[in-house]
């Protein structure tokens, strides 16, 4: 979240789709309640389904599953032809002034420049700004942002960024979105108006949110949705304003925790980037890594990813010690080298192939997840050894006990499984980070049962045997793990109050601040980031999170409830990343100026007495900036600004958002039917991958959600929770199950390319029969929850299938999400 649930009673307007948090996050969304009877702000729907979110909207659209894009981008032309824009915002705050060099092509034909077939991959050189001065590119040299960049205040020049804008979704128009999404064109112009109303006129006082969570992210251009929505926010001027921003709902307690800390194959904690084989010294990896600026000759950027070497050494002395010298590169070669995708549909992929031997799954039922769960079943078959650390036997557990596998086939099966017995959430103390980026600590409430052992005891148990048999053996290159830190009080039971003050991380000599001569003593813990070295001198496990354990003690602990600007900051309650920072890009709340768009919701401002930037909340800025250097809001982007281009690397797929068609899709791309699927997405190709297609009899638009009374996989297990929803059901509509003669109760039966699922018929007008492109579309909607193992799957009360056994092994190019969100299925009686 670019702001917090809390933040968003502050709103005049919310957009949300790809999300139900009436459902799915009830806490958050009392927020949003809040808005509407405090501020009588409105709030529009745009979902496949009509849900409980839905039922509190001032306006519900249906739209078909993975057409977000098309709706998006329609609203973008809207806005801009209606002159619905924050053109000073617009002009200052982002690089719709930036002009783009020649040569770069907009996708009409649903490609853009420099697309080669054969690797369904781009040379992206085309997609950068235009270097002032004619500053031409070193032959042979890779290809980087210009430090100076040509641009026109104006918005007028046929190449700046705002023109590209403009001329990409002009082909967006209501009657192209209602070819693609199914919204009726009046129905559409209504969302349009309402969204966009807050720039009538020129307004610049209200503001509004938009909120999503993972009906957007699991798409193969999921990524690319999101993008769509920030640039409609910073076309509007929505970002870094209390009750404006793009929100994230995330889908667990501590998704946002565990992503800060690295838990994704190509970052490291703090989202530095991951060393390639190209890296050969650490010299070279941060000159790969670390951005330089580029802005206009008149404009600052403060560039913060600048700082990325002392961030990277002191994450490498937090995890070497003593062993990570500046002689040594900082142990810079003890870390792995990423040579190829280790994201998740691909690992299982790979040990289908074979190649991947073995599984540590800790609080992550990999079966059930999927994509395409049964081919992730015939991958633990070929694995040698499976580790699970669980609260209950589940699918992966027992993969084994699948439906379809014979007692005689059970024999055959030689992957050795540890079911390790781990202490529930509850059983533990420890921080979690919500969507709000709020690390909050708790408490054990109860001690782990019988022999269950808390998760950190058994890493650490497993590391050092496997430390014990490196230090006997040795091994081809034993030191990443013979000299890794383990500096804890007793290192067979970790602290998780120590492995917290080891993140935030602490002085290694006596380190000063050369502005205030500030001295911060070997040993104490760090204030702040600001205080991060790359000479060695400082530790840290994760920069972001540096401040969060200081010398004043656990500030995650803290439960302070005084909000004294009313906004809903609440500054001493737990805290924050970064730097207990509650709304990020806050410096653009203001006018070039420095002064509040909106004086009654003023959260920074610049104090021309002190000549420092101050507030409410902690300013997300260089903070004696003044107005007048017009340095630039945005201070992670090299610009300084937010990026509606995109440019180069930054996206696989294209620097702005094009509609696709879902792999599977009803229907062909009406922008270019030439090319209707996201061009650089890759099919996997052993004989598990199967991809359905209408010519099948797949006809059907199938995807997938959550319901308010189970999480995920583990809540079958409690009988309360069963009580509430005790079996799988398929959400369809009315009219389909009128043409196939299906009524309430009836057992039906789902088919996709590559399994079924049988689950009783759940008939329902929430969801309406669509005409896209003059094609009667079908939707159906399918609750992951159930499985093969359960109180009522044991008691084979149902019929044991899996719902990701339907989907496909198909994922975003940026993300590596896979697509749960929309593939087609055949519907029948079973």
């Amino acid at each position: 979240m670019t702001n917090g649930y809390v933040d968003i009673k502050n709103t005049d307007m919310m957009l949300i789709m790809g999300g139900n948090p009436a459902e799915n996050h009830p806490c958050g969304f009392k927020w949003a309640i809040e808005a509407k009877r405090q501020r009588n702000a409105k709030m529009i729907v745009v979902d496949p389904r009509f849900t409980r979110t839905a039922a509190t909207a001032d306006l519900f659209v249906q739209i078909r599953a993975g057409a977000d894009i098309a709706f998006l981008g329609g609203v973008i032309r809207y806005a801009i032809e209606n002159d619905r824009i924050a053109k000073d915002y617009l002009a200052n705050y982002t690089n719709a002034a930036f002009i783009v060099k020649e040569g770069f092509k907009l996708p009409d034909d649903g490609l853009y420049s420099g697309f080669d077939a054969a690797t369904q991959t781009y040379d992206k050189s085309t997609w950068n700004y235009e270097a002032a001065g004619g500053a031409a590119s070193v032959a042979g040299a890779k290809p980087g942002l210009p430090p100076t960049v040509n641009s026109d205040l104006t918005l007028q020049h046929p190449r700046c960024v705002f023109q590209l804008l403009k001329t990409q979704y002009s082909r967006y128009t209501p009657e192209m979105v209602e070819r693609i999404t199914g919204i009726p064109k009046d129905q559409f112009l209504k969302a349009a108006d309402l969204f966009t109303s807050i720039r009538k006129d020129g307004d610049m006082q209200k503001v509004a949110t938009i909120m999503y969570a993972v009906g957007w992210t699991q798409h193969t251009f999921g990524t690319q949705i999101i993008r769509t929505a920030a640039m409609l926010q910073l076309l509007l001027g929505n970002v870094g304003r209390a009750g404006g921003g793009v929100n994230a709902l995330r889908g667990h307690s501590n998704i946002q925790g565990a992503t800060d800390m690295g838990g994704v194959f190509d970052i490291w904690p703090g989202y530095l980037k991951v060393p390639a084989p190209a890296d050969t010294s650490l010299k070279a990896y941060l000159d790969r890594t670390t951005p330089t600026a580029s802005k206009p000759a008149n404009w600052e950027s403060f560039n913060y990813w600048s700082n990325t070497s002392r961030f990277a050494v002191s994450l490498l002395k937090a995890m070497y010690g003593d062993a990570a010298t500046k002689e040594n590169d900082f142990a810079f070669h003890y870390m792995p080298k990423v040579d190829r995708n280790y994201s998740w549909t691909q690992l299982w992929d790979q040990m289908y192939r074979g190649t991947v031997k073995g599984l540590f799954a800790f609080g992550m039922n990999g079966v059930a997840i999927g994509p395409d769960s049964q081919k992730n079943i015939e991958a633990l078959k070929k694995a040698d050894f499976l580790v699970v650390g669980e609260i209950y036997p589940d699918e992966t557990s027992e993969f084994w006990n699948a439906p379809g596998i014979a007692k005689e086939e059970m024999k055959g099966i030689n992957t050795t499984v540890y079911r390790l017995a781990c202490a529930g959430f509850a059983e533990k103390d420890g921080s979690m980070t919500n969507s709000a980026r709020w690390l909050q600590w708790k408490n054990i409430a109860v001690p782990p049962p019988g022999q269950a052992r808390l998760d950190q005891d058994i890493v650490a148990q497993i590391f050092l045997k496997v430390r014990e048999l490196y230090a006997a053996e040795g091994g081809k290159f034993p030191d990443p793990i013979t000299h890794l830190t383990w500096a804890y009080t007793d290192p067979q039971h970790p602290s998780l109050g120590e492995v917290a003050k080891e993140i935030n991380g602490k002085a290694l000599g006596d380190v000063t601040d050369p502005k205030t001569q500030q001295v911060t003593k070997a040993g104490q813990q760090l204030p702040g980031f600001a205080w991060l070295r790359d000479d060695g001198a400082t530790s840290c496990g994760n920069w972001l999170y540096c401040g969060s354990w200081t010398e004043a003690g656990n500030l995650l602990a803290r439960r302070g409830t005084e909000d004294p600007s009313g906004l809903g900051v609440y500054p001493n309650w737990a805290w924050s990343w970064p730097a207990n920072r509650r709304v990020l890009y806050n410096r653009a709340s203001c006018d070039p100026a420095g002064k509040p768009w909106d004086p009654t919701r003023k959260q920074i401002w610049w104090n021309e007495k002190t000549q420092l930037w101050t507030g409410v909340d902690v300013p997300d800025f260089k903070p004696d900036s003044p107005p007048k250097d017009h340095m630039g809001p945005f201070i992670m982007t090299p610009e300084g600004i937010g990026r509606i281009f995109a440019p180069l690397a930054a996206f696989a797929d294209g620097p702005f958002p094009e509609h696709y068609e879902p792999f599977e899709s009803p229907v062909q791309n009406a922008l270019h039917p030439a090319q209707s699927n996201n061009p650089v997405v890759k099919k996997l190709t052993t004989p598990a991958d199967k991809y359905g297609t209408t010519g099948e009899g797949y006809n059907v638009v199938c995807t997938t959600y959550r319901l308010t009374e189970h999480y995920h996989y583990w809540t079958k297990n409690n009988p309360v929770n069963v009580q509430l929803i005790p079996e799988p059901f398929i959400e369809m509509p009315v009219e389909l199950a009128d043409e196939l003669g299906i009524r309430g109760g009836e057992l039906v039966k789902i088919t996709s390319a590559r399994s079924y699922y049988v689950a009783k018929a759940f008939v329902t007008k929430r969801i309406k029969p669509m005409t896209i492109d003059g094609k009667k579309v079908y939707q159906i909607g399918l609750p992951i929850h159930q499985g093969f193992r359960g109180i009522q799957e044991d008691q084979d009360k149902n019929a044991r299938t899996l719902a990701n056994r339907l989907s496909p092994t198909v994922v975003d190019p940026n993300a590596y999400t896979p697509e749960f969100k929309g593939f087609l299925v055949k519907v029948e009686k079973a």
